[in-house]
Parts: C-alpha cells; sequence; structure tokens
C-alpha cells in the first residue's frame, strides 16, 4: 500500500494532517514536501508552521508571513506569530476603553493583563495555531491543512487546547458578567465570534463552547484528521515518539503513519557508513516492534540537504508514489 493511499479526502470538508516528532527529524521537510505534493495534484493546500522557531520559509525559499499567502499555484503557507496575534488584540481592548465607565475600563484592563500574561506564557504559539485551526476548521476553504508542528511537547500542547479553551470560556462568562454592558465590545477579541454579531451573554459564548466541542470532533475524526509520527532510527527519537502516541491516543487523534527519516544504505567500502547501517538495522527492529498498529514508511538520507521545491518534490515523488528501498537509494544518491 503506498504512502498516498492514506490520504483521505473530504467533499465540501476540509482534511487536517499533522505532522510531527522530536526536534530535528525533518518534520518540515515532510511537512512541505507533502503540501507540495498535494497542491501539484489539484488540491487547494494551506501549510501551517506551529515552530516557534520557523523553518518553513527556509525550507521552501520563500518569503511567509503571519496571514495565509499564495506562494503558489494551490499552494498557501502562514508561520504563526503569536506576538502579531496578542498585539492585535491588544489593540482592540484599548480602543474600546474610549466611553468606558471606571468600572468597565477596569474590566478592559484585567483582560489586557491576561493577554500579557498569555503572549509571554509557554502556551502563546500553540494558542495562536488553535485558533488558526479552528477558523479553518468550519470554512472549509481549503481541500487539505498540513501543520508542520513544533517539536513534540509543543505539539501534544496544541492539542490538548479543546479542553484548555473550553475552560477559558468558561472564565470569560464570569468576566462578561462583571463587564456588564461593555461586553458587547469584546466581539473583535473573543476568538471565533462571529464579527457581525454583539457578544449575547451566555447564548453566544455557549455557541463558542459548541464550536470547541466540534474541534473536539474533527480531531478525534479520522476521517478528517490524521497524524503522520517522523522518527530517526535512534532510541531517542523512537522512544519520545513512543510517549507522544500514548499521549495522542488519550485525545482520540489517529496516528496512522510511522515516517522513518535518514535511513543510511549500506555502503561497504565504507566502514563508518557500513556501521552506521548495522546500528539502524537494529534500530529498525526496534521500530516495527514498538509501531505494530501503524503503517511505516521509509526515507534515505540524502546525499545533499533537501531544501528548497525542486527538491522537497523528489521527497514527495519518493514518499508518495511507493518506490521500493532500493529506488529510493538510488534516487537518494543522485540528488
Amino acid at each position: 500500500m503506498a504512502f498516498k493511499d492514506f490520504l483521505k479526502f473530504n467533499k465540501d470538508k476540509t482534511t487536517f494532517i499533522f505532522v510531527g516528532g522530536k526536534g530535528g527529524v525533518g518534520k518540515t521537510s515532510i511537512s512541505s514536501a507533502t503540501a507540495l505534493w498535494l497542491a501539484k495534484n489539484g488540491n487547494k493546500t494551506l501549510i501551517v508552521s506551529t515552530d516557534p522557531a520557523h523553518s518553513l520559509s527556509d525550507s521552501l525559499e520563500v518569503p511567509i508571513g503571519h496571514y495565509p499567502r499564495e506562494i503558489k499555484t494551490n499552494l498557501y503557507a502562514v508561520e504563526i506569530d503569536p506576538d502579531e496575534a496578542m498585539a492585535q488584540k491588544q489593540a482592540v481592548l484599548e480602543s474600546q476603553k474610549s466611553g468606558a465607565d471606571k468600572d468597565q475600563i477596569m474590566g478592559l484592563d484585567m483582560l489586557s493583563d491576561q493577554l500579557n500574561i498569555a503572549s509571554s506564557s509557554p502556551g502563546a504559539d500553540e494558542a495562536a495555531a488553535f485558533e488558526i485551526f479552528m477558523s479553518v476548521m468550519t470554512s472549509n476553504e481549503y481541500d487539505v491543512v498540513v501543520f508542520d508542528t513544533a517539536p513534540t511537547g509543543h505539539t501534544l500542547r496544541l492539542l490538548s487546547f479543546p479542553d484548555v479553551m473550553d475552560s477559558w470560556v468558561g472564565k470569560l462568562m464570569k468576566v462578561k458578567a462583571k463587564l456588564g454592558s461593555a461586553a458587547n465590545k469584546l466581539k473583535n477579541i473573543i476568538p471565533f465570534m462571529d464579527s457581525d454579531e454583539n457578544v449575547q451573554s451566555t447564548e453566544e459564548l455557549e455557541r463558542t463552547k459548541k464550536q470547541i466541542n466540534q474541534a473536539k470532533e474533527v480531531l478525534s475524526d479520522p476521517d478528517r484528521t490524521t497524524f503522520k509520527m517522523v522518527v530517526i532510527p535512534e532510541e531517542m527519537s523512537i522512544y519520545e515518539s513512543e510517549r507522544a502516541l500514548e499521549t495522542l491516543e488519550k485525545y482520540n487523534i489517529t496516528v496512522d503513519n510511522i515516517i522513518v527519516n535518514q535511513v543510511m544504505p549500506d555502503i561497504t567500502d565504507c566502514d563508518f557508513c557500513h556501521s552506521r547501517h548495522k546500528l539502524q538495522q537494529k534500530r529498525l527492529a526496534l521500530i516495527d516492534q514498538k509501531f505494530q498498529q501503524q503503517d511505516i514508511f521509509e526515507i534515505p538520507l540524502f546525499k545533499d540537504e533537501v531544501k528548497g521545491q525542486e527538491k522537497l518534490l523528489n521527497l514527495a515523488d519518493i514518499l508518495y508514489e511507493g518506490k521500493d528501498n532500493d529506488e529510493y537509494q538510488q534516487k537518494a544518491i543522485q540528488l
């Protein structure tokens, strides 16, 4: 079964693909290659970098900003900037103070302080990423959204955000009760609210809670959301991915594929290469043992850095066209 056969597309509904794993295993290359291949095959695709240390623009060799922009036919890209997202919300808050009474300004200041804390907290990147997920989840503007995720810990926090947001909305209800009529001015800073409506007491917030529950359903629907775990044939990567897999299962997120990157060919006239190959064969056996419920695909260690759209498409052809290991190795040496 070829790797491309695991990609599921839904008529009039966006498909979500999360690519994750330990830092340094090649997630951005795999994500970029996947997005390029999807776009090349006629799918309107958005690739989202959720990693605070963005490398997506370096990988694709095009400038990418905080807002989705078309970088190639059918391909759009965005690198999330939580500072920019928070700055926009702060600007809206400041504008709402005009005409507010003393108590209302106090409430708005309280929200401003919470935003300042949130903007510098470890979860700021995940919060901004989840907001984008929520916005594209229901719009169905794209056929596929590929998430180039941060290293494992960040990603697990991102995927736990539906529960965090549920709690946040509950707290917001309490804040609204203190703000009274001034809460109607908050429509531009409450994520996922309709911009042309006032905040209608608990009814509007309950609608937001319903959207959050919908996000949980989409994330746990294997026909719409899958997680591709990238590992390399090293113990630290394997064991970290195994633990991540257990956590993802608790969130009911389907991990259908393990992508083993940087697999060395056996070059017998090179003692170092041959030794590394033998060690990797042991690690590959361990991967087979640890991930028996997932389909495993291997990508060779390339001669040169996989960077730029041409090389990324070569990687995509190798991954998605189902060539055997000999063909993998031959093409890797040629690149």
